[in-house]
């Protein structure tokens, strides 16, 4: 039966606006500043420092872009908070669990596309990805609140983390050996090469594996679990100043890891998710206390456009869309104006949002 005595959720600006921030960098955003860094400033070290944040790392430690993956994810879950009980209010926890189930299916199916389908032939698809890990996580996050209270998806996050962590520590891979996180050399590496069909985003392994489903299913729950407290009854500035505060414990627990288990974002590590989940909770305190709490929206419009129709711009992006729209209008410019072609790129998809946006169409999945 629906639980009448759900409260209706609040519409967070904050949540629309920090989702656009994170799809912008995704969307083109990080390498048109790369490039205009890069391209300025050829010889100068602290720019060619700032120009790597918008690169992932090669293997363990944590750049500003292996921010960008996790951050969607830990917004996904903040949804889940307001979106799995007010379906719940209405139709019912069977329709709620129904919905999340076809939802995962969706997008697995839209990842296995996206990722190039069936084109070179069926052992070539790529069966995980972003999208799919999206909906598998997703889903599994929204399951779990469906009957647990936030106390108990708080053990079934540390109980991922930890588990985890122990899996890799203890369990040997053959001919490997346990406690080794080096790329290739550990059990989660080592399960995809095994287990998982299809091609393999690394060779014979992929960032989005089997193994390392379960610590973002973590990711997920603390992202459902900041959900939960920004759509309470606490008063604003203090959700604000507890999603904070929080952030900068999760970071301490993170780095406080990484010597025994290191930050690692092509295994989703534990460190990693603790690390990732603490910028994610600071970033959404902060845009919480500025946009909903202070009601500061200017400059704000571009975030929101983008915010609105995360996936199906990211789905335009990865087919080509707008890069193909770019080269009938701008030709290949010479250094040091060749970043012209990715920011059209990038002007195009943010002129599509606002049109989308300003015509109320929002594609949800």
């Amino acid at each position: 039966m629906p639980d009448s005595t759900t409260p209706a959720p609040t519409r967070l600006l904050s949540l629309d606006a920090l989702r656009g921030f994170d799809m912008c960098w995704i969307l083109g955003l990080s390498s048109v500043l790369t490039q205009v860094l890069n391209r300025t400033f050829p010889s100068n070290e602290t720019v060619a420092d700032l120009a790597a944040q918008f690169t992932h790392v090669k293997w363990d430690g944590f750049r500003f872009y292996d921010l960008i993956f996790p951050l969607f994810l830990f917004l996904a879950g903040v949804s889940l908070a307001i979106a799995v009980p007010r379906r719940v209010q209405r139709e019912g926890r069977i329709s709620a669990l129904r919905h999340l189930l076809s939802r995962a299916v969706t997008l697995v199916v839209l990842g296995v596309i996206f990722s190039g389908g069936m084109r070179d032939g069926w052992d070539h698809i790529r069966w995980l990805g972003v999208l799919q890990r999206i909906g598998i996580a997703s889903a599994a996050a929204g399951i779990l609140s469906l009957w647990l209270k936030p106390r108990g998806l708080i053990v079934a996050a540390a109980s991922l983390l930890l588990g985890y962590f122990l899996l890799l520590r203890f369990v040997p891979a053959p001919g490997i050996g346990a406690g080794n996180f080096a790329e290739g050399m550990n059990l989660t590496n080592y399960l995809d090469s095994i287990w998982l069909p299809g091609r393999k985003y690394d060779g014979d392994h992929d960032p989005e594996g089997i193994l390392s489903t379960l610590p973002a299913i973590a990711t997920a729950l603390l992202g459902l679990l900041a959900g939960k407290w920004i759509t309470s009854d606490t008063a604003p500035s203090r959700k604000a100043g507890g999603l904070i505060i929080s952030g900068l414990i999760l970071l301490a627990l993170g780095w406080a890891w990484h010597p025994f288990f290191p930050i690692i974002k092509k295994i989703w590590s534990s460190s990693f998710v603790l690390v990732a989940a603490g910028w994610s909770a600071i970033l959404l305190g902060t845009f919480y206390f500025i946009v909903d709490v202070l009601g500061f929206r200017r400059g704000l419009a571009p975030f929101l456009w983008v915010g609105s129709n995360p996936i199906a711009l990211y789905l335009c992006s990865g087919f080509g869309f707008f890069r193909t729209l770019s080269e009938r209008l701008v030709t290949k410019t010479p250094p040091p104006y060749d970043w012209i072609p990715a920011a059209t790129t990038f002007l195009i998809m943010l002129a599509t949002a606002r049109w989308l946006h300003q015509r109320k169409i929002f594609l949800k999945v």
